[in-house]
């Protein structure tokens, strides 16, 4: 896993795939509201994972409040399925937002997005009070967990 900018060239092909997969599942892309450098250390972090140097699976966390982390962009190529590799990236996203002394990681997901909402239950994930852009979308999930040092 590689801390890379959030404009670097290889989290932009897998931040435009996962957008790509958005638009398969649900019509359309996040429209949640980004700004590349709230992903800048300290005020967040962009991971890429790579596989014999091809970029496969990306995530990253932004700060969302003085405790808190809001997490984006996990994602894993088709290709690189089944290898654990989102559970990879998202115990380096929880360690990274520890490190920079945050207590808690919350994400939005949605219903058609099963694998994920199961990859984030069985890591710890719970309900919490929606937030964000899709706060009042009933296809929505928003998860979070405590963290520990």
């Amino acid at each position: 896993m590689d801390i890379r900018d959030y404009a670097h060239p290889d989290a932009v092909k897998l931040i435009a795939e996962v957008q790509q997969e958005y638009v398969i599942r649900y019509g359309g892309v996040d429209e949640t509201p980004v700004d590349p450098a709230e992903f800048t250390p300290p005020s967040g972090l962009f991971l890429v994972g790579y596989l014999d140097d091809v970029p496969v699976a990306s995530g990253g966390w932004r700060v969302h409040d003085e405790q808190t982390a809001e997490m984006k962009r996990l994602y894993v190529n088709p290709t690189a399925r089944g290898r654990g590799l989102a559970r990879a990236v998202l115990a380096e996203l929880e360690r990274t937002a520890v490190e920079r002394g945050l207590r808690r990681l919350i994400l939005e997901t949605g219903t058609k997005q099963p694998e994920a909402i199961e990859l984030y239950l069985t890591s710890g994930y719970a309900p919490i009070p929606p937030f964000g852009h899709y706060a009042d979308s009933p296809n929505a999930r928003h998860l979070g967990k405590i963290l520990t040092p």
